[in-house]
């Protein structure tokens, strides 16, 4: 491109952002959300100014068909010419044996399928990838691949940035696109660990039920009177119970989402969250009346509005 030619992109106004874009409210709320900024920011080495564009755009809803596969991540950028430009980002998908690896090593720590169960990234969740030589985010510059449409020479140009952002605060609500973009759904990924916790090595496929050559376990039923049958043969064994708090509170309300028709602009889990652990936690306290290990009784609620009169 000329001096002249860049000099008018640079000088055109700008399009109004299309009413199907995107607008990016906080991107890197949390911890997987951010990791995937601070790749964006530690590759673009010189080219800050395109990323605080970036962020514009992204604030302003100029990215929009936005779309997640295996691999790749593409996305159209409304900015000065009438054709939106396109923006692709590419991360290498891992082949079979490195996800093989990194399941059984998240299989091995019962946290880790809590969490993906509650719509959460494990903290540690990069150590199980690391023992099968791999990351689930870019380390290096080469494992992001970038493109744009646009004129601009810079990588990451602020389309890109615009999409990178808007990816983020995706990232941030559904953490398991991060294993979309290595290749594996969620589906995928929780059925493997399912089978893995179960004894199944990763991968590989159990014999069905009831197939030619599997031996099917029965049991012999001998003679009982009918009196007898609600009867105990044996006295029966002492029972123990063991309360323990979740290690995840609310990982079934996270694991269901929202329901059809919610309207409220934060989460059912985030709504009913706070107080479903009070209830628990009362039920907890009542569960432990008359034990040695009471808890300490929760604190009165407090009285809003103005204080009572003292006569």
């Amino acid at each position: 491109m000329s001096d002249f030619e860049w000099r008018e992109y640079k000088s055109r106004p700008k399009r109004p952002p299309p009413a199907r874009g995107i607008k990016m409210k906080k991107a890197g709320a949390t911890w997987w959300g951010q990791r995937w900024l601070e790749a964006l920011e530690r590759f673009s080495g010189g080219y800050s100014n395109r990323l605080s564009r970036g962020r514009s755009y992204a604030r302003a809803g100029r990215t929009h068909d936005l779309e997640v596969k295996a691999g790749e991540v593409t996305a159209r950028v409304t900015g000065s010419r009438p054709t939106p430009y396109k923006v692709s980002l590419r991360l290498a998908k891992l082949d079979d044996a490195t996800w093989n690896k990194a399941i059984a090593a998240m299989a091995a720590q019962a946290h880790f399928s809590a969490e993906l169960l509650a719509g959460e990234m494990p903290k540690a969740i990069d150590e199980a990838f690391h023992t099968a030589g791999a990351s689930l985010f870019p380390e290096r510059e080469a494992d992001l691949d970038t493109h744009c449409t646009c004129p601009d020479w810079a990588n990451p140009c602020k389309h890109v940035a615009a999409t990178h952002y808007v990816l983020g605060e995706a990232l941030d609500k559904d953490p398991f696109l991060l294993f979309e973009l290595r290749g594996r759904t969620r589906a995928e990924v929780l059925a493997a660990l399912r089978a893995a916790r179960g004894g199944e090595a990763p991968g590989a496929r159990g014999k069905a039920p009831g197939r030619a050559g599997s031996e099917v376990p029965t049991v012999q039923l001998g003679k009982l009177p009918a009196g007898a049958y609600e009867a105990w043969r044996d006295a029966p064994p002492p029972l123990h119970l063991g309360l323990e708090r979740p290690e995840v509170p609310g990982a079934l309300l996270r694991q269901l989402g929202a329901p059809p028709g919610w309207t409220e602009s934060t989460s059912p889990a985030e709504l009913l969250g706070p107080l479903i652990r009070a209830a628990s936690e009362r039920a907890l306290r009542l569960a432990l009346v008359g034990s040695e290990d009471v808890m300490p009784p929760a604190p009165p609620p407090r009285r809003r509005g103005r204080p009572p009169r003292r006569g």
